[in-house]
């Protein structure tokens, strides 16, 4: 799933290209998108249990510039016993479609039991789940 963000002048730092730290925000702003289009958290949350980014790896491959359109494109890619992991891109769009790699990331999540605070195994129903995201981002490809 991808979602489009426009280049303002905002996100950029002192060298006239977008600051690394606003990254981060676009690769969450694709992980909510991603997440309230399969509506992963409610069904989480009616759950009693959370999503808890752990670790995340950024690659910088091209500068972003204002008035460029981005596009973030997100996918579940793999479930452990103990976490999962997230793949995301971030491409240049070129008369509407995704062209140049600017950054990629791949995201470490653990889930985690609200009430008690702690981690839990991904097991059961939410196992099922997020291995069906897993498919479905395959069968999208």
């Amino acid at each position: 799933m991808s979602v489009d963000i426009k280049v303002r002048g905002y996100h950029l730092d002192i060298y006239s290209h977008v600051n690394n730290g606003r990254y981060l925000e676009f690769l969450e702003e694709g992980r909510w998108d991603y997440f309230d289009r399969n509506r992963f958290l409610e069904q989480l949350g009616h759950l009693d249990l959370a999503f808890v980014l752990v670790n995340i790896n950024i690659n910088y491959r091209r500068p972003a510039y204002v008035d460029e359109t981005i596009r973030v494109l997100t996918r579940m890619a793999k479930v452990g016993n103990k976490s999962a992991k997230m793949a995301q891109e971030v491409r240049l769009v070129e008369n509407g479609q995704p062209t140049l790699l600017i950054a990629d990331a791949e995201i470490t999540f653990c889930l985690m039991d609200q009430a008690s605070q702690k981690a839990i195994p991904i097991e059961g129903e939410v196992r099922q789940l997020m291995e069906s995201l897993i498919e479905e981002s395959v069968s999208a490809s």
